[in-house]
């Protein structure tokens, strides 16, 4: 039987609201942390083909990660996803899975990989706590993975999957983005891997991150298109799952696979938001889509030994943070220039 560590002593005043709430009553209860702007693939639609990454100063350290994961969960925070980039390529990233991996009062740590580096370390995340596995899979094709990718190896991908059946993960699910012209030939093959292997698989329509080779309205493809091609056969029906994010899920009939549709797009799901992301430089974005941000990096160098600045910052946070995102694909500029990978995945 694993222990849950206890969290360290938080002494909030009176004055201060315990938990996150918004200037719109919805509660954050789940952030995403990237710690890494890192990869080893350069998927089209989340980075540019030849990035500069950020000089190790001006990431945060995986002590500072493991602080704010602390702080946040002390403030009511239960699920802890980790993103980067591609978070198994940090050194030492095992580190920080085991050091929050079994904080008390924090439900769930998950995982957001590319399944690169899984085959190595699945066993390892395991033992650390990790209760959930999302990879990121958009073909099925070696040449178009590679070619959508640019630079990654769909067999190593696959061996990671198995690695992380293997060693027992019961929650893991495929991460898939369809492009018109791309892969959108692929939504039923994508299905059909997930239900040989009894896994999930969410689709994920293209957001207006970033600067691109195309327009984002010529790839556009709609998870109301894609979920009547998928009903053309299978019989699916309506799923009171959820995983605390945005994805709203189809049970496929006479199978252990759920379909996760998350769609900015078509069906904007701003109204229920309980989540924000920090990425790797210690900025604390209130949403994916919108520029609204506090620095919290400089906070806690200035602060080694008192997170109460940390903490009122993230209070007064819940103030700024937007009624929702502005996507609109006819714009001719991304919705938010910053990269999808600076943001996390």
């Amino acid at each position: 039987m694993i222990k849950k560590v206890p969290m360290p002593a938080q002494k909030i005043p009176g004055d201060l609201p315990g938990e996150l709430i918004d200037q719109f009553g919805r509660k954050v209860d789940y952030i995403r942390l990237s710690i890494t702007d890192r990869c080893d693939f350069r998927c089209v639609y989340c980075m540019a083909e030849d990035m500069t990454f950020l000089p190790r100063d001006e990431v945060l350290s995986l002590e500072e990660c493991a602080r704010l994961v602390k702080i946040f969960v002390s403030l009511g925070v239960t699920k802890v996803r980790i993103t980067g980039g591609e978070p198994l390529v940090r050194k030492n990233a095992l580190w920080l899975f085991n050091e929050i991996g079994h904080l008390e009062n924090l439900n769930e740590l998950v995982l957001t990989t590319n399944g690169s580096q899984l085959e190595k370390q699945a066993q390892d995340l395991k033992n650390a706590g990790v209760k959930r596995i999302n990879i990121s899979v958009d073909s099925l094709d070696s040449q178009r993975f590679k070619s959508i990718t640019r630079t990654g190896d769909l067999d190593k991908v696959l061996k990671g999957i198995q690695a992380a059946k293997r060693v027992g993960f019961e929650n893991i699910k495929l991460n898939s983005v369809l492009m018109r012209g791309i892969n959108d030939d692929e939504a039923l093959p994508l299905l059909e891997f997930a239900i040989k292997h009894a896994i999930d698989i969410s689709f994920i329509e293209e957001m207006p991150l970033g600067e691109v080779n195309h327009t984002r309205e010529s790839t556009f493809v709609s998870n109301a298109d894609t979920l009547k091609l998928l009903q053309s056969k299978y019989t699916l029906t309506p799923s009171t799952h959820n995983s605390g994010g945005p994805a709203r899920y189809w049970q496929v009939a006479g199978t252990q696979t759920r379909i996760g549709f998350i769609s900015p797009h078509s069906h904007n799901f701003c109204e229920s938001c309980n989540r924000v992301r920090i990425t790797c430089k210690g900025e604390l974005f209130l949403c994916l889509g919108q520029e609204d941000k506090v620095d919290l990096m400089p906070l806690l160098r200035q602060h080694p030994d008192d997170d109460m600045p940390v903490i009122r910052a993230i209070l007064n946070s819940m103030s700024i943070k937007p009624k929702g995102h502005d996507f609109d694909l006819r714009r001719a500029e991304p919705a938010v220039i910053r990269f999808m990978s600076h943001t996390g995945g």
